[in-house]
């Protein structure tokens, strides 16, 4: 063969080599592109998360105690605001209910009122934030008793007005091997009542041990009843203050709060998204929401976000629509 052929036949050899690599690239790129487009539609499958967004009562407790408001118009402020449900707090009745004793028929007057005043707002009540009815994991039987039937009152008025849950301290003592088994027996005790009522008993994380999100989840564990469960909120995971105390004093120490969100999600019943104050492109300043709810929504919960707004740069309303908006965002 002369070399005009071989010359030839090379020029031949490397337009075919140079004509499969196209190939082989064009067939790869469609194969990727193929890929991507499918996983773009199983991402586009998947349903979002069944998330509603509520109102936590304490949002607005400076308005009430400082300013006069009637906690009554609290379903109306709610709607006005944008939201489908509520929680109420039941420290803000107080002053009527006390002066009543707790009567029965003061009760049931605040449920009728509570109740009417949703229904004409067309939202959706969930529970009640109990505060002030006694410890419930003090070690003394006799004691802890007495602070669980103080509770039987507001389990019937959640069950009259449509809730699903109210929301206890576990208080008693800081020391967690006291605490802890004095927590299984109060709770074990308040969710036995309550449970032929369908509430649940749920417990947030509220200062001292119960801000403990490890304990916590073991003392829900312990207990073991399915209307028992926790309220995960994005604050409160001071565990240890400067004065000992649950709440007033300086914090020393803080339990990891996406930690902490993660181990009570399993058995979340709610969450309470509490904010303080935001950045010029209002986003919360010592809290992550994104991060935040992505551990919700990862743990599969479907359910109310309750917005409890504590800050003290903006007014009341400022701030309940700014974690309104936040978590609006988050959620898109």
């Amino acid at each position: 063969m002369n070399r005009s052929s071989l010359a030839q036949k090379s020029i031949v050899t490397l337009i075919a080599v140079a004509f499969l690599g196209f190939y082989s690239c064009k067939e790869n790129s469609k194969k990727e592109t193929a890929e991507e487009s499918a996983t773009e539609a199983v991402a586009e499958e998947q349903p979002k998360p069944d998330i509603k967004l509520s109102l936590a009562q304490w949002s607005i407790h400076k308005m009430i105690f400082e300013e006069g408001v009637d906690p009554y118009t609290f379903a109306a402020k709610a709607s006005e605001w944008g939201f489908e449900g509520l929680e109420y707090v039941s420290a803000l009745y107080y002053k009527e209910l006390q002066a009543a004793n707790f009567s029965e028929e003061a009760m049931a007057k605040w449920v009728e009122k509570s109740k009417a005043e949703s229904e004409k707002y067309g939202l959706k009540n969930l529970l009640i934030m109990v505060d002030g009815q006694g410890d419930i994991a003090v070690p003394d039987e006799a004691e802890r008793t007495k602070a669980v039937e103080n509770h039987y009152k507001w389990v019937d008025a959640a069950a009259a007005l449509g809730c699903h849950s109210i929301r206890v301290n576990l208080n008693g003592s800081m020391e967690p091997e006291v605490w802890m088994p004095a927590s299984v027996a109060g709770l074990t005790q308040l969710a036995t009542y309550a449970k032929d009522k369908n509430i649940n008993i749920i417990v947030e994380n509220h200062g001292g041990p119960s801000s403990n999100a490890q304990m916590l989840a073991e003392v829900m564990e312990k207990v073991g009843m399915d209307n028992c469960g926790t309220l995960p909120d994005f604050g409160n995971f001071c565990i240890k203050r400067e004065a000992g105390d649950y709440y007033s004093s300086e914090c020393l120490e803080e339990y990891d709060k996406y930690k902490g969100v993660k181990e009570l999600m399993p058995y979340a019943k709610g969450v309470s998204a509490k904010s303080y104050n935001f950045d010029e492109n209002g986003n919360e300043t010592v809290i992550d929401f994104e991060r935040l709810m992505d551990i919700v929504i990862e743990a599969g919960y479907e359910g109310y976000v309750g917005v409890e707004y504590e800050g003290s740069e903006l007014s009341e309303e400022e701030g309940i629509l700014a974690t309104k908006k936040l978590l609006e965002k988050v959620l898109e």
